[in-house]
């Protein structure tokens, strides 16, 4: 895209991108849905006992009491179908969301390339090195949920019984949308400290404002916890609040780093 270009030639540009994004997302989408079986081995992998984590917490255990047994029971939950087209629907659903995180590098990418030639070259680099730090920091926060947040709540509720005569089943849909929430909106948080540094490149907060208003902040964020929690249970709330405040602290140490 050239500086010299006019409002409709931007125009055309911007029309070009973002028919190229619907084709990535609307390929991989197919892609995935025609992949229905290692798509659902994937989502569905932390409803096995033998899931990642839960071999990482029973061996942590066995090496903490140096038991021969396993002090972890074994999870027993059934996942339950309740309408005729709810399990066509949720994998419509599954395969989108699949879909559009494995397109999203070229949507970024494309994104960038329409407005990279706005900018400076010293803006551009900036820009390129805050575009890659979010996405990562984006993935980060999808991996932590998947392989921790969501199955440490999978776990505890799923198992929770108040009596021995009530059995545990879970729809595949509060599943699914348990699950895809909870990344998203990990995904989103861990974009704090990159929200931070951009605020803090242009003066708007500093790390001593962000220390002493530590306790107000944390306060504020046991209450987005509770509003952004796909559950309404304590424990997820706080699995979600803890990589929070962490973040706000790591946060701080970015802003700090950037004024040097």
């Amino acid at each position: 895209m050239s500086d010299k270009q006019n409002f409709w030639e931007h125009l055309d540009e911007l029309r070009s991108s973002i028919i190229k994004m619907l084709i990535a997302v609307v390929g991989a989408t197919i892609a995935a849905f025609c992949f229905k079986a290692e798509l659902f081995d994937v989502l569905l992998a932390p409803c096995n006992s033998d899931f990642v984590t839960y071999r990482l917490l029973e061996n942590i255990a066995q090496s903490v009491t140096s038991g021969t047994t396993s002090p972890l029971a074994p999870i027993e939950v059934q996942l339950i179908n309740t309408g005729l087209a709810h399990q066509f629907m949720l994998h419509i659903k599954a395969a989108f969301s699949i879909g559009l995180l494995a397109a999203s590098p070229y949507i970024v990418y494309l994104l960038f390339h329409f407005v990279a030639p706005a900018l400076y070259a010293r803006e551009r680099k900036y820009a390129v090195r805050l575009v890659i730090s979010g996405y990562a920091m984006f993935v980060a926060g999808l991996l932590l949920a998947y392989y921790l947040i969501f199955p440490l709540t999978f776990r505890f509720l799923g198992a929770y019984q108040v009596s021995a005569m009530v059995a545990n089943t879970v729809t595949l849909a509060s599943y699914l949308e348990t699950l895809l929430m909870l990344s998203l909106t990990m995904g989103i948080v861990f974009e704090i400290p990159v929200l931070c540094r951009i605020l803090g490149s242009m003066g708007l907060i500093s790390a001593q404002m962000m220390n002493r208003y530590r306790r107000h902040v944390i306060v504020v964020l046991l209450i987005i916890a509770a509003i952004i929690t796909p559950t309404a249970d304590a424990f997820t709330l706080l699995l979600v609040a803890l990589p929070m405040w962490l973040l706000y602290e790591l946060s701080i140490v970015v802003v700090r780093s950037g004024k040097k």
